[in-house]
Order: structure tokens, then sequence, then C-alpha cells
């Protein structure tokens, strides 16, 4: 991570005071939950592209994989 951006939002002054009252830091919180839903996106972005090479590894037959890993072995 290179560059920052300043991201802002409103809420509730309860919520801030009470944030402020147990000592938690409403930055702090709110950048924690940005990167644990910016690291989700990402997640499903990965998965979408090991659905992609799943279409192709189900084309190679299991007997075939197998030949290759006792091919492999005997070396």
């Amino acid at each position: 991570m290179g560059k920052y951006v300043t991201v802002s939002v409103k809420v509730p002054r309860e919520i801030k005071e009470k944030l402020e009252k147990a000592g938690v830091s409403p930055s702090k919180v709110m950048k924690e939950a940005l990167m644990e839903v910016a690291r989700e996106i990402e997640l499903k972005e990965l998965e979408k592209e090991i659905e992609k090479f799943d279409e192709v590894l189900n084309k190679i037959p299991i007997e075939r994989v197998v030949e290759s890993i006792r091919e492999d072995r005997e070396r």
C-alpha cells in the first residue's frame, strides 16, 4: 500500500460517543472493516479464476493424472 486517500462517514453522535467512551478509535474500526471487505472481494475474484481452471482440469482424464504421477515418482 503506497498512497492513501481520506474516506469519511457520518454516524449518529451517540455511536461516536459510545466508541470514544469505550476507547475505540472509529477510524481504526472503519479501516479494518474496509480492509476486510476488500479481502472478501479479492477472494471472490480468485474463486472465479479457479473455476476457469476447474473447467480445463476436469477435461483431463484421471487415468492420465495417475499415470503422470507414477512416471514422476519413477524418475
